[in-house]
């Protein structure tokens, strides 16, 4: 029972621990609640009074400001407003100044314009008194005129006409002897002039043509060949010259043989039969024999079918086997550098179109155009100009009169009596003349090439400059850190002008800047 209650006891005092420590918590909590309340309350005061303060510095901050912008405006108002008065001042005065200016040029205008009408009045006043003593002199002058026509026999139309014709037929004497006199100056100026011409040309363009025009070069596969070539005391050398009727040359020129003629296809047939004996291997006087013997025989051949391509290419028919063969052979002529059988060829197709544009016989103009240079296939053995001789060969092979005309009449040797023959001097012209139609000199060739790349290399910020296709154009690289885009630009129009200053060429060359950046790295 003892233990029982003070179980109980025990349990009681718990309880009423538990409740003491709990209304002591509350208490606690409840006072420092009501503290953090004062203690946050005190804090909003400070706050609310520091606000107030703050409002009240921003507001009187403001309110000087305002004042100070208020003033600086007023300030800046009255300036303006002062120069405004200023210059409305100073308009004004030139306003006025510009008045009084127009006031004296308009007094001055009004005391010219007095001054004109007295004038006016003078000259009316004189006017009159001329047109008096006209009538007085005309009166004069009719009867003078009577009197003359009494006293000669003639009126005045008659007398007219006489002097007239006595002018005319001295003017006309005078004029003809001017002519004759001018004419014979001119004709004695320009032989004279055109015989320097000439003679310069020769001198300076001679050696370099006919150097061209009259050697060809075959090349060798060592300089041992030279002396198979010569042989024993010169007679394989000598029996080529005699087999093909052209010199072979034989120097200093490393694997190299040189061909010279006039006659273009015995040059060609010596040319392929050294190129056969060479690459055969066997030079001898009789391998020689029998080797041009048969390159003769192919030529025949070849130029028998040049000749008929030439005439199927231009739908000419019905041409005189010989005529075929002289067309053959105008492929291994040359006049100037063109070949002369393309050049007929191109005449042919030119007079066509012509003829046709005016009406014309086209298939007669095609014959007259391939035909127009058929003389110069022997003109080299027949004395006489390639026009006359080439007449010559036409009538000879059955062409017809329109024909021999035009052919012969192509460079005025003789009258033109056809519309035809006119027409192919003129399609002579265009393809003789059309650019790259005859070619330079190789010399003259790389010099230009050369000069085109120099020019292009005397600008500042060029790496270097090429020379393309046959030097109808230059391409021009550029340093990319010393010359920009916009300057590229410039540099090839620049350059565009100073190769027109200083360089003569045919068509136009195109000039290209190339400017290029090249960023490079490695990974590692």
């Amino acid at each position: 029972m003892i233990t029982q209650l003070n179980s109980t006891q025990i349990l009681a005092l718990a309880v009423l621990s538990w409740l003491v420590v709990f209304i002591l918590g509350y208490v606690i909590r409840k006072y420092a609640a009501e503290r953090k309340v004062k203690v946050a309350e005190t804090k909003a005061r400070e706050i609310h009074q520091t606000a107030v303060k703050e409002a009240e510095n921003i507001r009187r901050e403001a309110t000087l400001e305002a004042k100070d912008l208020l003033y600086r405006t007023r300030t800046e108002f009255e300036k303006e407003t002062k120069e405004t008065r200023v210059q409305l001042s100073t308009l004004e005065k030139r306003l006025m100044q510009k008045e009084e200016n127009i006031d004296r040029k308009v007094d001055i205008l009004e005391r010219k314009e007095r001054e004109l009408q007295g004038r006016e009045r003078n000259i009316g006043a004189r006017e009159k008194r001329l047109e008096t003593k006209d009538s007085e002199l005309n009166s004069l002058i009719e009867e003078e005129k009577q009197r003359l026509q009494k006293v000669s026999g003639l009126t005045a139309e008659a007398a007219r006409k006489i002097l007239l014709e006595r002018m005319e037929n001295e003017a006309r004497l005078e004029a003809a002897a001017m002519i004759r006199r001018v004419e014979d100056e001119a004709k004695e100026s320009a032989d004279k002039k055109a015989r320097e011409v000439i003679s310069l040309a020769i001198q300076r363009c001679a050696a370099d043509h006919t150097i061209e025009s009259t050697v060809s070069v075959v090349s060798l596969p060592n300089d041992e060949m030279k002396g198979r070539i010569i042989g024993r005391e010169g007679r394989n050398i000598r029996a080529l010259e005699i087999a093909t009727g052209v010199d072979v040359i034989v120097d200093d020129t490393p694997e190299a043989v040189t061909l010279s003629g006039f006659d273009l296809v015995k040059r060609e047939v010596a040319r392929i039969s050294l190129e056969r004996l060479i690459t055969d291997g066997r030079i001898h006087p009789a391998r020689i024999e029998e080797v041009v013997a048969k390159v003769k025989q192919e030529m025949e051949a070849n130029i028998r079918e040049e000749g008929k391509r030439a005439a199927f290419d231009t739908k000419v028919h019905r041409l005189h086997p010989e005529e075929v063969k002289l067309l053959g052979r105008l492929k291994y002529r040359t006049s100037f550098g063109q070949n002369v059988l393309q050049h007929s060829k191109e005449v042919a197709y030119i007079l066509s179109l012509m003829a046709s544009e005016l009406g014309m016989d086209f298939t007669l103009a095609r014959r007259v155009g391939l035909l127009h240079d058929l003389g110069k296939a022997v003109d080299h053995e027949v004395e006489g100009t390639h026009a006359k001789i080439g007449s010559e060969l036409a009538k000879k092979y059955g062409e017809s009169e329109t024909v021999i005309n035009a052919i012969a009449a192509h460079h005025q040797d003789v009258e033109p009596r056809s519309l035809l023959a006119v027409l192919v001097q003129a399609a002579d012209a265009v393809s003789a003349t059309r650019p790259g139609a005859r070619r330079e000199t190789l010399e003259s060739y790389v010099k230009r090439l050369e000069k085109l790349e120099s020019i292009a290399d005397s600008f500042k910020g060029v790496e270097k400059a090429y020379a393309i296709q046959a030097g109808r154009e230059v391409r021009v690289i550029v340093q990319p850190n010393k010359i920009t885009d916009a300057e590229a630009t410039v540099l090839a129009r620049d350059l565009s002008k100073k190769i027109e200053e200083s360089l003569e060429y045919p068509g136009q060359i195109k000039v290209t800047v190339i400017r290029e950046t090249r960023a490079i790295e490695y990974a590692k």
